[in-house]
């Protein structure tokens, strides 16, 4: 374990920020990152994973400690269900393949989301009609203060849309994740998006889990840019959720308005959908900008500071504000 003075980040954000931290580690193992965080006396201490779901816009005066903890194991529960045991530094879609390859279903829907399995609780991460919260059972949890292992249960969890305890409490971190999927009579989910259209188009009459994940990982290439080609952390904003009379209201000036009907009062509407009406798709400003195929994800073309695309990111807030009464929420970290 070695602590390194002045080092760039770049290659540890998927927006490709060059971003300096002050001191940097990599730990491998629960007992180092004990060790490093009992012995350490930097009083700010940032955590990061595969560094998919943050945006740096300031040189981090402390410690960055990077998560690398590996490994993945499995264990039958009953005859339909198994439990997988994911470690943090595990990278997610790696984790979904490892999954798929020993015929485990429940997260295939998931595939492709950037990132490591650390970050999946914190955001809840969720697709195509899944989330995490529904194959979750248990999370392993070391808590900084007290720098004591406890075991989180799904309730313990707080898991909301794209929210949980861990974004609000930055004292815990995730050293591993449970999850309860089924090795035989898998449930699919193809009733969300267009992976009903594709299987149809394709001509597959009864999917199997390793189908809907090819079909996942097809539409998520055509819409979303390779972090690896073009600095991004993919969906930067979440989806607003408004009331049926505000919903109605806007209706009445914008009759294509699409929304998800959450429950009889709550509706869902696609920040894409908004920020693209509001004139924001494909626009660049110097080195940053929002997308030209996904409005919902703003980008880095090269050496675009994250002050200035948090900057950006308000002004499209306040315009979704002002067009349409409607307040947007980050779904990135902002550090």
């Amino acid at each position: 374990m070695k602590i390194v003075n002045n080092f760039s980040l770049i290659n540890h954000n998927t927006f490709g920020v060059d971003a300096i931290a002050n001191q940097f580690t990599s730990i491998s193992s629960i007992n180092e990152l004990k060790k490093i965080i009992s012995s350490n006396e930097s009083k700010e201490k940032i955590f990061i994973g595969g560094g998919s779901n943050i945006l740096i816009t300031k040189k981090i005066e402390g410690l960055v400690i990077h998560l690398n903890i590996k490994g993945i194991s499995s264990k039958k529960i009953d005859n339909n269900y198994t439990e997988v045991n994911i470690k943090a530094g595990e990278n997610w879609n790696e984790a979904v393949i490892w999954c798929l390859k020993n015929d485990l279903g429940g997260i295939e829907n998931l595939s492709l989301i950037p990132g490591n399995t650390g970050a999946a609780p914190i955001q809840n991460i969720g697709a195509y009609g899944v989330e995490l919260k529904d194959v979750f059972t248990s999370c392993e949890v070391l808590n900084v203060n007290t720098n004591e292992i406890v075991e989180f249960s799904k309730v313990d969890c707080q898991f909301e849309y794209r929210n949980s305890i861990f974004k609000k409490n930055k004292n815990y971190i995730i050293l591993s994740v449970k999850l309860k999927l089924t090795h035989a009579n898998h449930k699919l989910k193809v009733d969300y998006g267009s992976i009903n259209e594709k299987l149809i188009s394709l001509g597959i009459v009864n999917p199997k889990i390793n189908d809907i994940a090819n079909i996942v990982t097809q539409i998520r290439k055509e819409k979303l840019p390779d972090p690896k080609e073009i600095g991004n952390s993919g969906s930067f904003f979440k989806n607003p959720i408004i009331k049926k009379k505000q919903l109605e209201k806007l209706k009445l000036n914008f009759k294509d308005i699409p929304n998800y009907k959450i429950s009889d009062e709550n509706y869902k509407i696609p920040a894409g959908w908004l920020i693209e009406k509001a004139g924001f798709k494909g626009k660049r400003i110097k080195d940053y900008g929002v997308h030209k195929n996904q409005a919902l994800v703003l980008v880095n073309y090269g050496n675009a500071t994250g002050k200035e695309i948090l900057e950006f990111s308000l002004s499209i807030e306040k315009a979704i504000q002002f067009i349409f009464d409607i307040k947007l929420e980050n779904e990135v970290n902002i550090i």
